[in-house]
């Protein structure tokens, strides 16, 4: 869908669109019913583990509506990513950004009963700090905390200028310390439990997970008895799953199905959110070689995929950033020019009918049209002299390798972040130390570490616009267009869109 209609373009503002027309009666009286007391949601990924802090779930984009349903991070973020109290009800940096203060709310409960106490808090700040928890290059510059009655104060040394935002994203969930202690890592993976406004009460592995309201939560009253999270890895399924009435609710359908599935009765959203579809490379095997990875580059046409495959729901992009992103600069772009590409490759010696070989991962149906995204890639780097080799693997699996530094040289991945700060994109993924950059060059090292300390705003942007455009330039990275997230669920529902792209039962209410 190269030409947007009217329709369209609202939806990509982030318009819900609640339609029911006359053909809903195709669905059946299962459609056609409300949910009632029990939302059940066909969902693309189960997690691995359920503590949200430690392991590879933690980083995993697709398991934070989960983790957010049982849990509450440190402090809540708005669904236009900006924060508001919680269960910390009080939080900010002193007058020199130094040292942040968290004053925890009082008479909130864990699931079991038990009241959070600022040792609760204490205890989860300082694990993110172990070094073996998967953020704690991040975490470390926490320290010297201070317990002040409900309030707990801590430098921020080396100095980050999103550390507030980072306490709202990956790995900041409260846990229960006496409960945890109590049952082990163990126990805590066989009853989670949290703060959330559900608690935990049955899962299937690999099959769904059942979560009951809580009563005694701090926040507004959650809008279900039960919540329903069945794991439907394969897209055509999830749209089966709404179609027959068995699910209330689904996500990341193909746009096609999203467009089809609204004419037909169901209602959706459809809207820009903070993740950013991208091909890792890493600095061994072919894409070692900086011709290479320029040539990768110039012969992606990625306004064709956004076009044909994506039909317009996408904004494609030449830097890591999103638009929603502080520092984002819409200057940084690579053009398609497959003559170029070509003119590279042919400096190293490859061509068309002398090809270099590697491999590139990715997900199947884990995001819409993933697969098939990297299939047109694979044909497009194929006319300039690029033979590329597709292995399929589960996001599992893709986060297992990049911890390990053992994913192919290339791999399709979603880098979601929904601090929209560009350390937590550029810094993350580029700084060589980190579990989650691909590429280890260490090119960029000395530039994101100042970038880092930087507490001028204006300076530490112009740091980080410079370090984009470098990235871009060396093709350390290859960006290729921002996610719109497809949301479809039945008419007698209400749906408030997170430009995070979570899809938690909480955005969730009766029409």
């Amino acid at each position: 869908m190269s030409n947007l209609s009217r329709r369209s373009l609202l939806q990509l503002a982030g318009l819900s669109t609640l339609a029911a027309g006359s053909d809903f009666a195709l669905f059946g009286e299962a459609a056609k019913s409300a949910p009632g007391d029990v939302l059940t949601i066909a969902y693309p990924a189960a997690p691995a583990a359920f503590d949200p802090n430690t392991g590879p779930q933690t980083t995993s984009p697709g398991n934070q509506s989960i983790f957010r349903t049982i849990y509450d991070p440190y402090i809540t973020q708005n669904p236009d990513l900006t924060l508001s109290p919680g269960v910390i009800e009080k939080f900010g940096w002193n007058d020199d950004k130094s040292k942040i203060s968290l004053t925890l709310r009082a008479g909130v409960k864990w699931h079991d009963g038990e009241t959070v106490t600022i040792d609760d808090v204490l205890w989860n700040l300082k694990r993110l700090t172990d070094p073996k928890a998967p953020l704690a290059p991040i975490f470390a510059s926490n320290k010297n905390f201070v317990v002040n009655g409900n309030t707990i104060t801590f430098d921020v040394s080396p100095w980050r200028a999103n550390m507030l935002e980072r306490l709202t994203f990956l790995g900041c969930y409260l846990l229960p310390k006496k409960y945890y202690e109590k049952v082990g890592a163990e126990g805590f993976e066989k009853k989670p439990i949290g703060t959330g406004p559900y608690m935990f009460d049955t899962y299937e592995r690999g099959s769904f997970l059942r979560l009951k309201k809580f009563s005694d939560y701090w926040g507004p009253r959650p809008e279900f008895e039960t919540v329903v999270f069945k794991f439907v890895t394969d897209p055509p399924s999830r749209v089966a799953e709404l179609e027959r009435g068995s699910a209330d609710a689904t996500a990341d359908v193909p746009y096609e199905e999203y467009e089809r599935l609204k004419s037909r009765g169901l209602a959706g959203s459809c809207y820009p959110i903070a993740d950013v579809a991208l091909i890792f490379v890493n600095n061994e095997g072919a894409f070692a070689d900086e011709n290479v990875r320029r040539a990768a580059v110039f012969a992606i046409d990625k306004k064709a995929i956004v076009e044909r495959l994506l039909r317009g729901y996408a904004k494609p992009l030449g830097t890591l950033l999103a638009p929603e992103y502080k520092g984002f600069d819409p200057s940084i772009y690579t053009p398609f020019d497959p003559a170029k590409a070509g003119e590279l490759l042919a400096k190293s010696g490859y061509s068309p009918s002398k090809p270099v070989e590697l491999t590139i991962q990715t997900t199947k149906g884990y995001k819409p049209k993933d697969y098939e995204i990297v299939q047109a890639i694979v044909q497009m780097w194929r006319k300039v002299g690029i033979h590329a080799n597709i292995e399929v693997y589960e996001i599992a699996k893709h986060f297992e390798l990049r911890a390990q530094h053992k994913l192919a040289p290339a791999a399709f991945y979603d880098w979601g972040n929904s601090t929209a700060d560009p350390e937590s994109s550029l810094g993350t993924a580029m700084i060589s130390a980190s579990a989650h950059s691909s590429w280890k060059g260490g090119q960029l090292d000395d530039a994101l570490k100042a970038a880092f300390v930087q507490k001028d705003e204006e300076k530490r942007l112009a740091q980080y616009k410079a370090i984009d455009q470098t990235v871009s330039d060396n093709a350390y990275i290859i960006p290729l267009f921002q996610y719109y997230q497809p949301v479809v669920y039945k008419p007698t529902l209400k749906f408030t869109p997170h430009v995070a792209g979570y899809v938690m039962p909480s955005l969730f209410s009766m029409a």
